[in-house]
């Protein structure tokens, strides 16, 4: 710090012309700038100034330096205000990651009406459903459906969310509508698979979260194939409102278990760091945010999250 006040000091001599007129703009004592001078000389180990009472005089080695100090505190100068600029103005590349389904519905259609807002942003977004490396992978923004409670990710909720079983009005009517968890043994639960293994259903009863094995004769490791079948009337899918909220408000699926209901998989926004976050990962992550929030955006069951902290 004391070596960048000398140079700034020995710019604004030159520049006002004398030690006193430097002063005067500091506010501080004529002695106090030709202290800062002096201490500068002597580090460099060159005279940079011939003073006398009525002038000042650059020497050769002055003139040089001079010319050096000036370049460097301009650069500084540009460098401030470009960041300064960026707190007010959204810039830069954003890279985004979202789950594939999730991303495809409801991150990849919005993209392009933020973009109209932020026009110096650019984005690339990458949809797949395993978990990224944020650091590692230089994601600057991750959105990801999960329980993030005891997680040490930085992380703000987007929005509500909870899973449901769902068929359509036609399959049930001719198949019965389950009224316990017991009752889906007699029914045709169409389930996602990965690696041979098949994903239990987790439900609320009692008070306690209870895993149940389903079966059915058709399963998937694609949600959105499981949720074609499912409004084909195959038979039952447990899916998140995300996906099939609307098709609920539309009467195309009808809700059963609603009593059972697990806590929620909630959606959230999740980066590498809180501090110094640029504008223009905060922008996208509220821009998310007030989308989310939109009466009915997802369909019944889902409600906006809290804002992103400044």
């Amino acid at each position: 710090m004391g070596q960048f006040r000398q140079i700034s000091t020995f710019v604004e001599v030159v520049a006002r012309g004398s030690l006193s007129a430097a002063a005067r703009a500091e506010g501080i004592a004529p002695a106090v700038i030709g202290r800062r001078l002096d201490a500068l000389e002597e580090r460099l180990g060159v005279k940079l100034l011939q003073r006398t009472t009525r002038k000042l005089v650059l020497t050769d080695e002055g003139t040089a330096f001079l010319e050096d100090c000036q370049r460097i505190l301009g650069e500084l100068e540009n460098a401030e205000a470009a960041v300064s600029a960026r707190s007010v103005h959204a810039s830069g590349h954003l890279l985004i990651s979202a789950p594939a389904g999730f991303g495809r519905q409801h991150v990849a259609p919005l993209v392009p009406s933020f973009l109209a807002e932020h026009r110096d942003v650019t984005i690339t977004l990458n949809l797949h459903d395993r978990i990224v490396d944020l650091i590692g992978e230089g994601v600057d923004v991750a959105i990801r459906i999960a329980s993030l409670e005891d997680s040490n990710l930085v992380s703000v909720k987007l929005a509500d969310n909870r899973r449901v079983v769902v068929g359509t009005p036609a399959y049930l009517q001719r198949h019965g509508v389950p009224a316990t968890l017991d009752d889906l043994a007699r029914h045709n639960c169409m389930a996602i698979s990965s690696e041979g293994s098949q994903r239990g259903w987790t439900f609320q009863d009692s008070g306690r979260a209870v895993t149940v094995k389903v079966a059915g004769n058709m399963r998937c490791n694609d949600g959105a194939v499981l949720h074609d079948w499912v409004l084909a009337g195959k038979g039952l899918a447990w899916r998140s409102m995300w996906e099939v909220g609307a098709d609920i408000e539309a009467g195309r699926l009808q809700p059963v278990l609603e009593a059972y209901s697990a806590p929620g998989n909630d959606i959230y926004a999740v980066f590498a760091q809180r501090r110094h976050l640029p504008l223009r990962i905060r922008a996208f992550v509220e821009f998310l945010r007030r989308s989310y929030m939109k009466p009915d955006y997802f369909g019944t069951g889902t409600q906006a999250g809290a804002s992103l902290p400044g």
